[in-house]
């Protein structure tokens, strides 16, 4: 929020080239999910909405084409995917982040721009964005890619009861950080 209350309050804001990146979040939702259901993690697909910070980040786990989860699954991946920052850091006794995964995001999500800005049809990736699908004025959600940027903000879908009990408590910190956002540029 505060890099587009920034472009707003200078005038130049355009919400088709203003997208924050959470490829990081998608990237280890589709290995943590490939590696529990026994998928290849090349093909398989996990939308992951919300914000980018702990319990934020949401991967809609129902909508993973041909996954079987059990209850204690989707409680233990989602958290996995919520923390698995931490886990890296935790592996790396404190003296290191997740620099190569973040490195291999920033790959996925800029080949897949570059493709799309090129011509590429169908291409759609998670993405931070404002936009009014929830009570959030910015939240990650599936969008369109094109030659102009995000072409189109795509609805997330469908939500299991797990998904939508998360949606609703992380919703109040997504709404509190987009306002500090806001008045820190002001």
């Amino acid at each position: 929020p505060i890099f587009g209350e920034t472009l707003k309050k200078i005038g130049v804001y355009n919400s088709r080239k203003v997208f924050g990146v959470t490829t990081l979040d998608v990237v280890r939702a589709k290995t943590f999910v490939a590696e529990n259901q026994g998928l290849d993690v090349l093909t398989t697909e996990v939308p992951v909405i919300g914000g980018h910070a702990g319990t934020t980040i949401l991967p809609l786990l129902s909508q993973v084409k041909g996954a079987k989860f059990t209850e204690a699954d989707i409680a233990a991946l989602t958290h996995r995917i919520q923390f698995g920052g931490d886990e890296v850091v935790k592996a790396k006794d404190g003296a290191g982040s997740a620099t190569l995964s973040m490195a291999f995001a920033g790959q996925v999500f800029t080949s897949r721009l570059l493709s799309a800005m090129n011509g590429a049809k169908g291409v759609i990736e998670c993405s931070f964005v404002e936009n009014n699908l929830t009570a959030a004025p910015y939240f990650s959600t599936p969008v369109l890619l094109g030659p102009n940027g995000v072409e189109e903000v795509l609805p997330f879908g469908d939500l299991s009861a797990f998904e939508k009990t998360a949606l609703d408590a992380m919703l109040p910190d997504l709404i509190a950080q987009a306002k500090k956002g806001v008045e820190f540029v002001k």
